[in-house]
């Protein structure tokens, strides 16, 4: 093949389709006809003189040679988006855009003060703030679509060689429990009361939840011996439900500032335990960062880390020359 025989679109098409499992929906998210989708995909494989989907079903499903054309279509729309934001990095921070991720509990109630500072001392840079599990935020992270992420779960195994992760900041796990309680007297609660509480929880399967129970079994707690008493699906109806006198919860310190300097819940201090977890920074060193993303790591991290040792720009280093990567991959295929 001497000229290479599909386009962008042709390739963001192919994403969309993938990504929807229909041609309409694909349409409908890229907002052109589904005609128009479907002759770009029948030229597509006109050029490429193979089927890239299999249409024998009702869901639109990639052939082997569409999935292998997938995987390095994303690696080279991924590239084009970071070329671009490499360029607007000549305006100095007058433009551009910084997307940060962040595991559920950190993007809610930490990401928005960190942001927020960013965005006072740069005010023309775009920011996006993608709230999702640790898993999928990590993997944002190694695949180029998030700069850089603050997660509190762990990084999935097959990406620890990918990424680099910081230690970041100490969050605790607090017990709180409605101010009326009993507890609210005492000086300090035994790990034998908490099996005498009510807990109000998360939903089993959810990753925080998984993670709370993971630091509490740490620190020696028998999370099955730990009455569930109700199972909500946010940590704001968990701390309304705390409230209203419902029962107690372990949650994070930094979700319950204001329910705490309003006196609205009562946080118990523990008997010779500290439950705590490790927030981390991650970073794929292998991709582009952009001033914006610079900017961010050494102006902002260190304002809310209790890491600062750690933060140094050695830990952040990066190879520019994403590009080699992408072609000797190419190579190999």
């Amino acid at each position: 093949m001497s000229d290479i025989p599909f386009t962008l679109d042709q390739l963001r098409i192919l994403k969309a389709i993938a990504a929807e499992g229909s041609f309409k929906r694909a349409a409908d998210t890229l907002y052109v006809s589904q005609p128009a989708v479907s002759l770009q995909v029948q030229n597509l494989e006109k050029q490429l003189n193979v089927p890239l989907f299999d249409r024998g079903g009702r869901k639109a499903q990639l052939t082997e040679a569409g999935h292998l054309l997938l995987s390095y279509g994303e690696k080279i729309i991924t590239l084009c988006q970071e070329t671009c934001r490499a360029i607007e990095d000549l305006q100095n921070l007058q433009g551009g855009t910084l997307i940060v991720g962040a595991s559920q509990t950190t993007g809610t109630y930490l990401l928005p003060r960190m942001i927020g500072l960013f965005r006072q001392k740069y005010p023309d840079v775009a920011v996006q703030l993608q709230v999702h599990s640790t898993r999928r935020t990590s993997w944002g992270v190694a695949n180029g679509q998030v700069d850089l992420a603050i997660i509190g779960g762990e990084v999935p195994g097959e990406l620890q060689d990918t990424l680099k992760i910081i230690p970041y900041a100490e969050d605790e796990l607090a017990l709180i429990l409605p101010i009326d309680h009993p507890f609210a007297q005492v000086e300090k609660v035994q790990k034998e009361d908490l099996y005498r509480l009510n807990f109000i929880s998360l939903d089993a399967q959810s990753t925080i939840r998984k993670v709370i129970d993971k630091v509490l079994t740490r620190c020696d707690i028998d999370t099955k011996r730990l009455t569930i008493e109700m199972e909500l699906n946010s940590i704001e109806a968990i701390k309304n439900a705390v409230q209203a006198g419902l029962g107690a919860a372990f949650v994070s310190i930094t979700a319950i500032e204001k329910e705490v300097k309003m006196g609205e819940v009562y946080v118990a201090a523990l008997e010779e335990i500290q439950v705590k977890r490790t927030l981390s920074v991650i970073i794929n060193p292998n991709r582009y960062r952009s001033k914006a993303a610079e900017a961010f790591i050494q102006e902002v991290l260190p304002e809310f880390s209790t890491y600062p040792q750690e933060l140094s720009l050695d830990h952040f280093s990066s190879s520019p020359n994403v590009l080699k990567e992408v072609v000797n991959d190419v190579a190999k295929a």
